[in-house]
C-alpha cells in the first residue's frame, strides 16, 4: 500500500470534520439558543437565519461518513456497531431538528408551535452534546478485541459503557456551550434592532460558559485522559495549534467587546477548527482506540509484536487501489462542495429578513 495513501485520507476526513463543525455547529447552536428569543417574531428570526443554510451544512456530515466507509471499512463497522443506538439518537435528533424547523410555521396556533420551538431546543442540544460524548469517548477508547468487535456486549451494553464515561459527559456539555456561543454570535451577525441587542448579553454569558467548561475540560484531561497529550509530547510543533486556540479564543472576547461580529465570528470558527485538529492529532495513527489489555487476554499475541487491539489507519484501511481511485475522485468531487457553500453562503449574506414564505 503506498504509504502516504491512509495518512492523506486521515487528514481528509480532519477536513471535512472541521467544515461540519464549523458550519453546522452554529446551526445547532441557533437552536440551542431558540427559547431565549422573546416573541415569536423573534423565534422566527432565529429559525430563518439559518433556514437556507442548515441542510446544506449537514452534507459535510453525510461526506464525512462516506469517505470514513469507504477508506477505513473496518473503522467504520466498529463504530457504528459499538455506536450503533448513539448514532441512532443522534439521527433522531437530527431529524426531529428538521421537522421542527419545517412544521413551526405551518399554522398560527400557539400550543403548536411551542411543541416545536421545544422540539428545536431539544434535538439541537441533544445533537450537540452527542456529538461530544462520541468525542470524549472515542478518546478514552472502547473494549474493543482482537476481531474489531466487542465480544459478547450487545448494543444496549455499549450504549451503556458509552452513557457510563464521565469525560464523555464532559467533553459533551463543552461542545454544546461551544456551539451555543457560536450560534448567538452568528445570530449576532445576522440580526439588527432590538434583536441584535439582546444577543449582546448572551453573547457574553454563553462565552464565559464555554472558558468554564474548557478549563474543567483540560484539567480532567490532564488528570485522567493522559494518553491524548503523547503527540504532542513527541511532536513539539504541534503545541503551535493549542496556542492559536487560546489566541483565538482571546480575540472572541476582544470582537465581542468592540461589537465586531465577523471578527467574533472567525475568531469563533478558528476556535472550533483548532479543537477538531487537536482531536484528530491526539488520536493519529488510531482511528478507534481500544482500553483491552493484549498482554492480558493474549499474552502470545502481545509477545509476538501485537501491542494494542487498536484501528489503526494502516490496519483499518481499504486497498491501495480503493483509496488511490477514491483519492482522484475526492480531488474532483471536493471543490464542488466548496463551491456549492461559498454560493449558497454568498446568496444568503446580509441581515435576516421575514417575508411571506418564512419559517
Amino acid at each position: 500500500m503506498i504509504e502516504w495513501l491512509p495518512t492523506i485520507w486521515f487528514l481528509l476526513l480532519g477536513v471535512l470534520l472541521i467544515g461540519y463543525a464549523i458550519l453546522d455547529g452554529f446551526d445547532l447552536g441557533v437552536g440551542i439558543m431558540h427559547l431565549t428569543a422573546k416573541s415569536d417574531r423573534e423565534r422566527r428570526v432565529y429559525m430563518n437565519a439559518i433556514g437556507p443554510l442548515w441542510d446544506g451544512n449537514e452534507v459535510w456530515l453525510v461526506t464525512f461518513g462516506g469517505a470514513l466507509f469507504a477508506a477505513f471499512p473496518d473503522a467504520y463497522a466498529t463504530v457504528f456497531s459499538g455506536f450503533y443506538l448513539a448514532l441512532m439518537l443522534v439521527l433522531l435528533c437530527l431529524i426531529l431538528r428538521a421537522v421542527s424547523l419545517e412544521f413551526r410555521s405551518k399554522t398560527k396556533s400557539a400550543l403548536w408551535r411551542r411543541v416545536w420551538d421545544w422540539g428545536f431546543f431539544g434535538s439541537s442540544f441533544g445533537a450537540a452534546l452527542l456529538f461530544g460524548v462520541a468525542v470524549g469517548n472515542s478518546l478514552v477508547g472502547m473494549p474493543i478485541q482482537a476481531d474489531g468487535g466487542f465480544g459478547d456486549l450487545g448494543a444496549f451494553d455499549m450504549l451503556f459503557y458509552q452513557l457510563s464515561q464521565p469525560f464523555g459527559y464532559l467533553v459533551g456539555l463543552m461542545t454544546v456551550v461551544m456551539f451555543a456561543m457560536h450560534g448567538t454570535i452568528y445570530l449576532y451577525l445576522k440580526t439588527e434592532g432590538e434583536t441584535r441587542e439582546r444577543l449582546v448579553p448572551w453573547m457574553w454569558r454563553t462565552y464565559f460558559a464555554f472558558i468554564a467548561m474548557f478549563l474543567l475540560t483540560n484539567v480532567w484531561t490532564f488528570a485522567f485522559v493522559d494518553q491524548a497529550f503523547n503527540n504532542f509530547r513527541d511532536h513539539w510543533w504541534l503545541a503551535i495549534v493549542p496556542i492559536l486556540a487560546f489566541l483565538a479564543i482571546l480575540n472572541i472576547s476582544r470582537a465581542i467587546k468592540k461589537g465586531n461580529a465577523p471578527v467574533a465570528f472567525v475568531s469563533s470558527c478558528c476556535t472550533i477548527a483548532a479543537f477538531c485538529f487537536m482531536y484528530f492529532a491526539a488520536l493519529f495513527p488510531n482511528l478507534v482506540v481500544s482500553t483491552i489489555d493484549v498482554s492480558a487476554v493474549a499474552p502470545a499475541a502481545f509477545e509476538a509484536g501485537d501491542r494494542s487491539f487498536n484501528l489503526t489507519i494502516e490496519n483499518a484501511a481499504s486497498s491501495s487501489d480503493t483509496l488511490r481511485n477514491m483519492f482522484i475522485i475526492a480531488c474532483m468531487g471536493l471543490p464542488f462542495v466548496f463551491a456549492y457553500s461559498a454560493v449558497i453562503y454568498w446568496t444568503f449574506w446580509g441581515k435576516v429578513q421575514l417575508g411571506e414564505h418564512s419559517y
